[in-house]
């Protein structure tokens, strides 16, 4: 191990005793100035405790930056099929709330932005996702219902006058309680409806990769049992929904996710005088009118 570390400072030394001012200011902030000298300036790779806390900024950095576009492929499928099928809204709602209160209880507790970051990028895709599939279930109207809502309680809980910090963390338990409902009726519509729908497989994959990852992290970074509880119990049920999205893969429930194409009107006109014309021609012609 010595013969490697020496070999790496002779490599790498000259380059990070000379790193950008940006670059070596944004590590030392996510490793702290005694983790930053060690590891990246002193190469020094026998520093575990050091060694354990690089791993836990990079994986939560890596986890906001998926988590940016894990929720796109489920909001394409929902655009281009225009159907909420194998798809519960009780399960965005809970899940989206739960994300909510997370929110507020990380940033009033000053926690690191990397062991939680993920949350506000996945909550508003969630409620992108929400909106549509109320409108795709014939119920637009509730979509304002519930965006409203969201604002008003997300308000209430950053509002320290409004929701005192003993409150907030009797909400955080409860958020973590809602994080493990969120994911029951998900798997419930799933087993009866038997198949996934227009669940996204890359959404549900990277859900398990990312909560198994924040048990990591949250441990690492993070001295609440309250956090570290829901990412566990998130993290049995993400396995649940991976292991039902193998399972029902060929299933023709999950097959059916062809986008509609839908003709323009003037071309469905087009084509519709087009036929009349051609029924007419036909009764009209010299063929038609002998056998008559």
């Amino acid at each position: 191990m010595e013969s490697l570390e020496t070999t790496l400072r002779t490599i790498l030394q000259p380059l990070t005793h000379n790193l950008p001012a940006p670059i070596r200011n944004t590590a030392t902030q996510l490793l702290g100035q005694s983790c930053y000298r060690s590891l990246i300036h002193n190469i020094n790779l026998t520093d575990t405790a050091c060694l354990k806390l690089a791993i836990s900024k990079a994986l939560g950095v890596g986890i906001i930056g998926a988590s940016a576009i894990v929720k796109i492929p489920q909001l394409l499928k929902l655009l281009n099929s225009q159907s909420a099928e194998g798809i519960s809204f009780l399960s965005y709602l809970l899940e989206t709330s739960s994300y909510l209160i997370g929110l507020a209880y990380n940033v009033r507790n000053r926690f690191p932005f990397s062991t939680y970051g993920e949350q506000a990028l996945i909550a508003i895709q969630n409620v992108a996702i929400s909106v549509l599939v109320l409108q795709y279930s014939g119920r637009g109207a509730a979509a304002a219902v519930f965006v409203a809502g969201l604002v008003g309680a997300g308000y209430a809980m950053y509002n320290e006058s409004i929701t005192t910090m003993g409150t907030l963390q009797y909400l955080q338990a409860g958020a973590g309680l809602l994080g493990v409902a969120s994911k029951v009726p998900q798997i419930i519509t799933i087993f009866r409806e038997g198949g996934t729908g227009q669940l996204s497989a890359f959404a549900v994959f990277n859900f398990l990769l990312g909560s198994l990852s924040r048990i990591f992290t949250t441990l690492q970074e993070v001295d609440d049992n309250l956090i570290l509880y829901s990412f566990m119990a998130a993290a049995a049920l993400n396995a649940v929904l991976a292991a039902q999205m193998v399972y029902y893969w060929n299933s023709a429930k999950s097959k059916a996710t062809a986008p509609m194409k839908l003709q323009p009107k003037g071309k469905e006109t087009i084509a519709q005088g087009t036929g009349v014309q051609q029924a007419k021609s036909k009764k009209n012609s010299p063929s038609t009118r002998r056998r008559g």
